[in-house]
């Protein structure tokens, strides 16, 4: 048994669990790191964050150069696909980033643990064959992808976003269940590599948890670029072949038949959970999450959770945001829950999708009466020089004293721009300090002031079509 006692032990290793291991140690905590895999950085960093965006910019580069002519470039031959150089490449932005952590471990002098770590009371673990002491445990065990029932994942003809990262081939056709933000990234990705895709949702559209009008525009995009969107749309049968799988589905047209080489279940994701000693605890739940309060805090006041195992959205900021959060606390430094109502959203699908706040259906549920601002890319200069027009800003507002209550987009680069509405929000600016905010020239930045000025009047530099009045009867 260790005779060393920490003062605080967190179990995980990903953005949730690292970046609490690195502020508890700036605060002075003696940290301990656990973490089972070999190298630190979690899910996000070896299956899912890292690889899938760097997949989607080569794949986004690749399709860039194969329509290099409009921007005045011509190839001497036609561009090949090289996805062993791609495999190579995600794992190598891998292998640097985890080096990178393990630096930041020293550095920090966070003592790293690996192993398998279970609980055996509110204060002791066991980590594989040594038991550990700490006055504070921080669990970041995070998520691992759910399956539809039926499904079997064999890494040939059938895959979750964990497998389909080593697959060395591009399939002619894929079927992907989910048009969540997973889904609709692999969607771009194969699509922009030259598979023939369709994606099926069980929801009435596409990217769900958006405003509205966003997931129209991203359905819209995609049908352009000929990925096949099945909304209200559920898997009823999956017959896996020698050369391809078969999918029974049924929607609103009936059921049908799909073809593909393979098919990708980007289905949600379930808490890991199991096996860490949760149950013998008796740590209380929120159906299968962990309970826990603003502060991070289960229902055993020295054990605290973050990240995917607990009620918020599953997302490597939020984890990393929590983490800070909780170990905080356990320092006794003033600090304070998150809002998750300004947590942004971020699909890096092209064209990108992006947003923070309440969309407009949720704010008039809310009781505001509410104003809209729009912007296209289309009317902007520096979309135009990039020749990324799609999509457009969107800024939801309340009536009387425009107070700014979200921002969604979708088009180039929205996953950087959002930002601005973040902090925007979170300083509580009205809609007026946005466009009064002034905003260099050209950029892109611009189409969210744009959209603020069309809150109560119109964009400087485009007039909305008028709105149709419906006809009297």
């Amino acid at each position: 048994m260790s005779s060393e006692v920490y003062d605080v032990a967190i179990v995980g290793g990903g953005p949730g669990g690292y970046v609490a291991a690195i502020r508890a140690a700036q605060l002075g905590l003696k940290t301990l790191l656990i973490e089972k895999d070999k190298a630190l950085g979690g899910t996000c960093l070896h299956r899912g964050c890292i690889p899938t965006k760097t997949w989607l910019h080569d794949s986004d580069f690749y399709h860039k150069v194969l329509h290099c002519e409009k921007y005045g470039i011509k190839l001497s031959a036609p561009p090949q696909l090289d996805i062993v150089q791609l495999l190579k490449r995600k794992n190598e932005v891998i292998r640097r980033m985890a080096m990178g952590l393990d630096g930041l471990m020293k550095k920090n002098r966070v003592e790293v643990a690996t192993g398998w770590g279970r609980l055996l009371s509110p204060t002791r673990l066991q980590v594989d064959e040594r038991v550990v002491e700490a006055r504070h445990l921080v669990l970041a065990t995070g998520s691992a992808p759910s399956l539809l029932p039926g499904l079997q994942v064999d890494s040939r003809r059938v895959f979750t976003s964990d497998e389909i990262l080593e697959l060395d081939s591009v399939p002619t056709s894929i079927v992907i269940l989910g048009a969540g933000a997973v889904g609709m990234e692999f969607a771009s990705i194969y699509n922009r590599l030259g598979s023939k895709v369709v994606v099926l949702e069980m929801m009435d559209r596409a990217l769900p948890m958006e405003d509205a009008e966003i997931s129209a525009e991203i359905a819209r995009s995609y049908q352009r670029q000929g990925i096949e969107v099945l909304t209200s749309t559920r898997m009823q049968k999956v017959e896996v072949q020698e050369h391809g799988v078969r999918v029974q589905v049924s929607g609103s047209a009936g059921e049908r038949w799909l073809e593909a080489e393979i098919l990708l279940s980007a289905a949600g994701r379930k808490p890991l959970l199991e096996g860490i000693g949760v149950e013998e605890l008796g740590l209380s739940k929120a159906g299968r999450y962990l309970q826990v309060d603003g502060l991070m805090r289960t229902s055993i006041s020295n054990i605290y959770a973050i990240g995917d195992i607990v009620p918020s959205a599953q997302l490597a900021h939020v984890a990393s945001a929590e983490g800070i959060v909780a170990v905080e606390h356990i320092a006794g430094h003033t600090t304070r829950p998150l809002d998750y109502h300004k947590i942004p959203s971020a699909t890096y699908c092209h064209p990108e999708v992006a947003s923070v706040g309440l969309t407009e259906q949720q704010a008039i549920e809310k009781g505001y009466a509410v104003r809209v601002g729009r912007f296209p890319w289309a009317a902007l200069g520096k979309a135009q020089m990039m020749g990324e027009t799609e999509g457009l800003v969107k800024v939801v507002a309340e009536e009387k004293y425009g107070e700014l209550l979200g921002v969604h987009m979708v088009g180039p680069l929205a996953t950087e721009l959002i930002h601005e509405a973040c902090v925007a929000l979170n300083c509580e600016a009205t809609v007026e300090e946005l466009f009064r905010t002034v905003h260099a020239h050209p950029t892109l930045s611009e189409g969210v002031m744009e959209a603020a000025h069309g809150v109560f009047s119109n964009p400087i530099h485009y007039i909305p079509p008028p709105v149709r009045k419906p006809a009297a009867r």
